[in-house]
């Protein structure tokens, strides 16, 4: 294994990660935008208004997503273990 392949493998695996995390993170950004947008609007400091509405709309996103994120993971996961006589090399 050549320092090359070990990051160039690491550069993959955290791409997949960050793309993964994606949806959740960026619908979480916007709830996130609105809500405090509607507080500052309204001057309403409620901190329960801050959350719930995130973790709903994460959970959403992320069952929206689920099906997309597990084949990007099998698909990832597939290709290693199909390489992996060629990685030991």
């Amino acid at each position: 294994m050549t320092p090359e392949f070990v990051i160039g493998f690491a550069r993959q695996s955290i791409e997949l990660t960050l793309m993964i995390a994606l949806p959740m993170l960026g619908i979480g950004l916007i709830v996130g935008v609105v809500v405090s947008i509607i507080q500052a609007a309204t001057q309403i400091q409620e901190m329960t208004l801050t959350f719930v509405p995130k973790i709903v709309s994460i959970f959403l996103a992320l069952l929206f997503s689920f099906p997309w994120i597990m084949n990007k993971i099998v698909t990832f996961t597939r290709e290693l273990f199909l390489n992996l006589p060629n990685y030991i090399n």
